[in-house]
């Protein structure tokens, strides 16, 4: 046992020196939308590992981490006012009032979310002015800003996709939806190297050693290495690979059911934007790799799809959610509320925290200015200004999210006294 540890903790480093960047979107989110950031590494002389695995699996050279003086960038947030967020007086906040408790009932476990959380719970039905109140007294207000010291940022959406399926394979239900395989290992770099926080390697064993799993099109073969695992059997694979980029969907059934799916898991491999494959080769404009463009291409080209959606081998495992739920679940691991939820990068906004958006409405001028909560992350969404919007559930907040291509600005609202320097790495 000690000796597989050792391996794995071995081929961990190896992954976190490399350089690599991945979730997805064409608008993409669910951890969950979580996958590895943009790292490199100043490494030492490595060490070689054994040579019997197969050339094209060979693990890379181990080069032990450096530690780092800090886990986050959340020193890079600028001191503010309230009074900066111009129209916050003209939001509706009390819409925006039940995401920020579905937060608190994870947040009230730390210390430094306690007391503002604690004040929340014993507000019954607040209105504006009394919220307005509540965001003086117990919190300050920081500006989000990039590394290069910019404030403006890019802001998409994602929505929950509706699909038509079945717990059979049928003519009419051809395609798997797969939850996580029991073969796949995910391991958090952070237990072993809190400089690595929000890193984690995902593979499969091959004898002793941690190799990396299969891409998508290893998976999407016939028979796939995964048949067992199949979650649902949907009736389009379009459908199924834009739900694995928004990362949570309803699955209706015949009977008349429906079945909330959620992110289980991912294969570990970089996401590839498939939009960005079809511009590149001129099969679309850029204007037109919006989601409904890639879905008409798709549909007009079924001979060529697989191979399009093989350019991503990123791969993402789904898991049923329980019943009742008011929305899926985000990274923080709560219900995710519509149009008042966002997905952030959590290296430089802190998971949970009340932040103020502005930003416009999808392909429009329109101001859209409000409170909002993040609580989800996304493998795209990287940066100290960038958020995706959660627009909620069905075709309509699906057209709204697949147009949103925005600048925005962002303010982030964090408890009096709440530490922005992390402790350094030791």
């Amino acid at each position: 046992m000690k000796k597989t540890l050792l391996l794995l903790a071995t081929i961990l480093i190896t992954t976190a020196c490399s350089k690599t960047a991945v979730k997805p979107t064409e608008t993409q989110s669910t951890e969950p939308k979580q996958q590895p950031v943009e790292q490199t590494c100043q490494c030492p002389a490595p060490v070689q590992l054994p040579k019997q695995t197969p050339k094209d699996k060979q693990p890379v050279e181990v080069k032990p981490p450096q530690a780092t003086a800090k886990t986050s960038h959340f020193d890079l947030l600028q001191p503010a006012k309230l009074d900066d967020l111009k129209g916050l007086l003209g939001d509706d906040l009390m819409a925006a009032w039940p995401a920020w408790l579905q937060s608190c009932t994870s947040l009230i476990k730390r210390a430094a979310w306690q007391p503002a959380c604690e004040a929340a719970k014993t507000m019954q039905k607040p209105d504006n002015a009394k919220i307005i109140d509540y965001l003086s007294t117990h919190f300050d207000v920081y500006q989000a800003q990039n590394e290069d010291g910019s404030d403006t940022g890019l802001v998409t959406g994602y929505y929950q996709p509706l699909l038509k399926g079945s717990r059979k394979k049928s003519a009419n239900y051809p395609y798997p939806l797969y939850r996580e395989p029991d073969d796949l290992i995910t391991v958090e770099l952070a237990d072993s190297y809190p400089e690595l926080k929000y890193k984690r390697v995902r593979g499969k064993l091959e004898g002793k050693k941690l190799v990396p799993y299969r891409t998508r099109a290893e998976i999407d073969t016939s028979p796939s290495p995964l048949a067992g695992s199949e979650l649902f059997w949907i009736d389009d694979i379009i459908d199924v690979f834009f739900l694995q980029v928004q990362g949570s969907g309803v699955v209706a059934l015949d009977n008349g059911e429906r079945i909330q799916v959620g992110y289980a898991n991912q294969n570990g491999h970089t996401y590839e934007s498939i939009g960005r494959v079809l511009v590149n080769r001129g099969d679309l404009k850029l204007h037109q790799a919006s989601m409904r463009g890639i879905k008409n291409w798709a549909r007009n080209n079924l001979d060529k799809l697989q191979d399009l959606l093989n350019s991503n081998p990123s791969y993402v495992f789904f898991r049923e959610l329980p019943a009742g739920l008011p929305g899926p679940l985000g990274a923080l691991g709560v219900p995710i509320t519509a149009e008042r939820s966002i997905a952030i990068d959590r290296r430089y906004i802190p998971l949970g925290a009340p932040v103020f958006l502005s930003t416009t409405q999808p392909n429009s001028q329109l101001p859209l200015q409000q409170l909002m909560v993040a609580q989800d992350t996304g493998g795209a969404i990287k940066g100290g200004v960038r958020a995706d919007f959660f627009w909620g559930a069905g075709d309509k907040a699906g057209a709204k999210a697949g147009s949103m291509k925005q600048e925005g600005k962002m303010w982030v609202l964090l408890p009096k006294g709440y530490p922005l320097v992390q402790p350094k790495a030791k």
